[in-house]
Protein backbone atom coordinates (compact mmCIF):
# COMPACT_ATOMS: atom_id res chain seq x y z
CA UNK A 1 0.00 0.00 0.00
CA UNK A 2 1.14 3.49 -0.63
CA UNK A 3 0.98 6.23 1.93
CA UNK A 4 0.41 9.43 -0.09
CA UNK A 5 -1.80 8.39 -3.02
CA UNK A 6 -0.94 11.72 -4.55
CA UNK A 7 0.42 11.51 -8.13
CA UNK A 8 0.40 7.53 -7.44
CA UNK A 9 -2.05 5.20 -8.84
CA UNK A 10 0.62 2.08 -8.11
CA UNK A 11 -1.03 0.29 -5.94
CA UNK A 12 2.04 -1.11 -4.16
CA UNK A 13 0.69 -4.44 -2.49
CA UNK A 14 -0.32 -7.74 -3.37
CA UNK A 15 -3.92 -9.55 -1.96
CA UNK A 16 -5.42 -12.63 -3.05
CA UNK A 17 -8.72 -13.93 -2.81
CA UNK A 18 -10.21 -17.57 -3.81
CA UNK A 19 -13.17 -19.48 -3.69
CA UNK A 20 -13.13 -23.14 -2.79
CA UNK A 21 -16.09 -25.72 -1.66
CA UNK A 22 -15.92 -25.15 1.77
CA UNK A 23 -15.89 -20.90 1.61
CA UNK A 24 -13.70 -18.37 0.75
CA UNK A 25 -9.81 -17.60 1.34
CA UNK A 26 -8.24 -14.27 1.64
CA UNK A 27 -5.19 -13.44 2.05
CA UNK A 28 -2.38 -10.23 1.75
CA UNK A 29 1.02 -9.35 2.72
CA UNK A 30 1.87 -6.42 5.70
CA UNK A 31 4.50 -4.10 3.72
CA UNK A 32 3.43 -0.10 3.30
CA UNK A 33 5.95 2.20 0.92
CA UNK A 34 6.13 5.42 0.52
CA UNK A 35 8.00 5.14 -2.77
CA UNK A 36 11.03 3.61 -1.84
CA UNK A 37 10.50 3.92 1.58
CA UNK A 38 8.84 1.25 3.68
CA UNK A 39 6.60 3.20 5.98
CA UNK A 40 5.54 -0.01 7.87
CA UNK A 41 6.30 -3.09 8.47
CA UNK A 42 2.72 -4.59 10.01
CA UNK A 43 0.34 -3.31 8.35
CA UNK A 44 -3.38 -4.12 8.37
CA UNK A 45 -4.61 -5.08 4.92
CA UNK A 46 -7.48 -7.75 5.72
CA UNK A 47 -10.84 -7.01 7.53
CA UNK A 48 -14.13 -8.48 8.46
CA UNK A 49 -16.48 -6.19 7.33
CA UNK A 50 -19.62 -8.48 8.44
CA UNK A 51 -19.85 -12.30 10.04
CA UNK A 52 -19.68 -13.87 6.54
CA UNK A 53 -17.95 -10.63 4.42
CA UNK A 54 -14.07 -10.15 4.29
CA UNK A 55 -12.41 -7.51 2.74
CA UNK A 56 -8.53 -6.97 1.47
CA UNK A 57 -7.20 -3.27 0.69
CA UNK A 58 -4.48 -2.07 -1.85
CA UNK A 59 -3.89 1.80 -2.57
CA UNK A 60 -4.06 4.64 -0.24
CA UNK A 61 -4.03 4.27 3.26
CA UNK A 62 -6.01 6.20 4.42
CA UNK A 63 -8.97 5.90 1.65
CA UNK A 64 -8.95 2.30 2.09
CA UNK A 65 -9.15 2.66 5.48
CA UNK A 66 -12.22 5.54 6.13
CA UNK A 67 -14.26 3.16 2.81
CA UNK A 68 -14.05 -0.13 5.12
CA UNK A 69 -15.04 1.80 8.05
CA UNK A 70 -17.87 2.95 5.66
CA UNK A 71 -18.80 -0.47 4.45
CA UNK A 72 -18.74 -2.32 8.01
CA UNK A 73 -21.25 0.21 9.22
CA UNK A 74 -23.30 -0.28 5.96
CA UNK A 75 -23.43 -3.58 6.72
CA UNK A 76 -24.18 -3.36 10.83
CA UNK A 77 -26.89 -1.06 9.67
CA UNK A 78 -28.56 -4.10 7.32
CA UNK A 79 -27.90 -6.51 10.04
CA UNK A 80 -29.63 -4.69 12.33
CA UNK A 81 -32.50 -3.62 10.20
CA UNK A 82 -33.05 -7.59 9.26
CA UNK A 83 -33.19 -8.60 12.20
CA UNK A 84 -29.97 -9.83 12.44
CA UNK A 85 -29.74 -11.53 8.52
CA UNK A 86 -26.49 -10.56 7.09
CA UNK A 87 -26.16 -8.78 3.49
CA UNK A 88 -25.13 -10.86 0.60
CA UNK A 89 -21.93 -10.66 -1.01
CA UNK A 90 -23.18 -9.35 -4.04
CA UNK A 91 -25.20 -6.89 -2.34
CA UNK A 92 -21.59 -5.87 -0.46
CA UNK A 93 -19.96 -5.70 -3.50
CA UNK A 94 -23.03 -3.62 -5.08
CA UNK A 95 -23.06 -1.17 -2.51
CA UNK A 96 -19.14 -0.65 -2.37
CA UNK A 97 -19.15 -0.21 -6.12
CA UNK A 98 -21.66 2.61 -5.82
CA UNK A 99 -19.83 4.02 -3.41
CA UNK A 100 -16.63 4.09 -5.36
CA UNK A 101 -18.31 5.20 -8.51
CA UNK A 102 -20.28 8.46 -6.31
CA UNK A 103 -16.72 9.98 -5.82
CA UNK A 104 -16.25 11.44 -9.28
CA UNK A 105 -13.31 13.67 -9.39
CA UNK A 106 -12.05 12.66 -5.67
CA UNK A 107 -11.87 9.11 -6.14
CA UNK A 108 -10.90 6.34 -3.58
CA UNK A 109 -7.63 5.52 -4.43
CA UNK A 110 -8.42 1.95 -4.03
CA UNK A 111 -8.13 -1.64 -5.30
CA UNK A 112 -10.57 -4.00 -3.47
CA UNK A 113 -11.69 -7.77 -3.08
CA UNK A 114 -14.44 -8.61 -1.44
CA UNK A 115 -15.36 -12.38 -0.58
CA UNK A 116 -17.36 -14.28 1.73
CA UNK A 117 -20.58 -16.70 1.88
CA UNK A 118 -24.10 -16.20 1.79
CA UNK A 119 -27.43 -18.43 0.64
CA UNK A 120 -25.77 -18.61 -3.01
CA UNK A 121 -22.44 -20.02 -1.78
CA UNK A 122 -19.05 -18.65 -1.75
CA UNK A 123 -18.45 -15.10 -3.85
CA UNK A 124 -14.90 -13.33 -4.82
CA UNK A 125 -15.36 -9.93 -6.44
CA UNK A 126 -12.74 -7.30 -7.09
CA UNK A 127 -13.83 -3.52 -7.34
CA UNK A 128 -11.37 -0.68 -8.68
CA UNK A 129 -11.43 2.83 -8.20
CA UNK A 130 -13.90 3.80 -10.71
CA UNK A 131 -16.88 1.41 -9.16
CA UNK A 132 -16.03 -1.81 -11.38
CA UNK A 133 -16.75 -4.67 -9.98
CA UNK A 134 -16.16 -8.45 -11.27
CA UNK A 135 -17.13 -11.54 -9.19
CA UNK A 136 -14.41 -14.45 -10.23
CA UNK A 137 -13.41 -17.86 -8.71
CA UNK A 138 -10.40 -16.17 -7.88
CA UNK A 139 -8.70 -13.01 -7.83
CA UNK A 140 -5.60 -10.87 -7.08
CA UNK A 141 -4.63 -7.04 -6.38
CA UNK A 142 -1.41 -4.49 -6.14
CA UNK A 143 2.09 -4.24 -7.65
CA UNK A 144 2.86 -8.29 -6.60
CA UNK A 145 -0.75 -9.47 -8.21
CA UNK A 146 1.16 -10.61 -11.54
CA UNK A 147 3.36 -12.98 -9.72
CA UNK A 148 0.29 -13.54 -7.30
CA UNK A 149 -1.76 -14.76 -11.12
CA UNK A 150 1.19 -16.84 -12.19
CA UNK A 151 0.82 -19.33 -9.35
CA UNK A 152 -3.18 -19.17 -9.16
CA UNK A 153 -3.59 -19.57 -13.26
CA UNK A 154 -1.03 -22.95 -12.40
CA UNK A 155 -2.19 -24.09 -9.59
CA UNK A 156 -6.08 -23.55 -8.41
CA UNK A 157 -8.88 -25.41 -9.46
CA UNK A 158 -12.30 -25.36 -8.60
CA UNK A 159 -13.61 -27.25 -6.04
CA UNK A 160 -10.54 -27.33 -3.78
CA UNK A 161 -10.66 -27.95 0.29
CA UNK A 162 -10.28 -24.66 2.43
CA UNK A 163 -6.73 -26.27 3.52
CA UNK A 164 -5.69 -26.86 0.04
CA UNK A 165 -6.94 -23.57 -0.91
CA UNK A 166 -5.51 -21.68 2.33
CA UNK A 167 -1.83 -23.50 1.26
CA UNK A 168 -2.85 -21.48 -2.26
CA UNK A 169 -3.21 -18.69 -1.46
CA UNK A 170 0.11 -18.51 1.16
CA UNK A 171 2.23 -19.76 -1.86
CA UNK A 172 0.70 -17.05 -3.99
CA UNK A 173 1.70 -14.11 -1.57
CA UNK A 174 4.61 -15.52 -0.91
CA UNK A 175 5.62 -15.75 -4.36
CA UNK A 176 5.07 -12.48 -4.84
CA UNK A 177 6.72 -11.20 -2.06
CA UNK A 178 10.30 -12.85 -3.47
CA UNK A 179 10.34 -10.35 -6.81
CA UNK A 180 7.75 -7.36 -5.54
CA UNK A 181 9.61 -5.23 -3.56
CA UNK A 182 6.87 -3.13 -2.53
CA UNK A 183 5.52 -6.84 -1.07
CA UNK A 184 6.71 -7.97 2.33
CA UNK A 185 7.26 -8.58 6.14
CA UNK A 186 4.78 -11.08 6.50
CA UNK A 187 1.21 -12.72 5.72
CA UNK A 188 -2.00 -12.56 6.56
CA UNK A 189 -4.87 -14.94 5.73
CA UNK A 190 -8.59 -15.38 7.11
CA UNK A 191 -11.30 -18.27 6.38
CA UNK A 192 -14.96 -16.99 5.68
CA UNK A 193 -17.15 -20.64 5.98
CA UNK A 194 -21.23 -20.94 6.43
CA UNK A 195 -20.19 -22.71 9.84
CA UNK A 196 -17.91 -20.11 11.36
CA UNK A 197 -18.45 -16.99 9.60
CA UNK A 198 -14.96 -14.47 8.96
CA UNK A 199 -12.05 -16.14 10.83
CA UNK A 200 -8.51 -14.72 10.80
CA UNK A 201 -5.41 -17.55 10.99
CA UNK A 202 -3.34 -17.04 13.75
CA UNK A 203 -0.02 -15.72 12.48
CA UNK A 204 1.58 -19.08 14.20
CA UNK A 205 -0.68 -21.32 12.19
CA UNK A 206 0.53 -19.32 9.04
CA UNK A 207 3.57 -19.69 9.82
CA UNK A 208 3.31 -23.49 10.27
CA UNK A 209 2.03 -23.87 7.08
CA UNK A 210 5.09 -21.37 5.76
CA UNK A 211 7.41 -24.37 6.80
CA UNK A 212 5.47 -26.63 5.80
CA UNK A 213 5.24 -26.09 1.79
CA UNK A 214 8.84 -24.22 2.11
CA UNK A 215 7.56 -20.78 0.46
CA UNK A 216 9.40 -18.49 2.58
Amino acid sequence: MVQNPENEIKKGTTTVGLTCKDGVVLATEQRATMGTLIAHKSTQKLFGVADNIGLTIAGGVGDAQALTRYITAEAALYSLKRNGVNMSVKAAATLTANILSGRGYYPYWVQLILGGVDNEGAHVYSLDMAGGSIEDLYTATGSGSPYAFGVLEDHYRPGMTLKDTVDLAITAISMAMRRDAASGNGILVATVTPEKGFQEMKKEDIDKRINILKVE
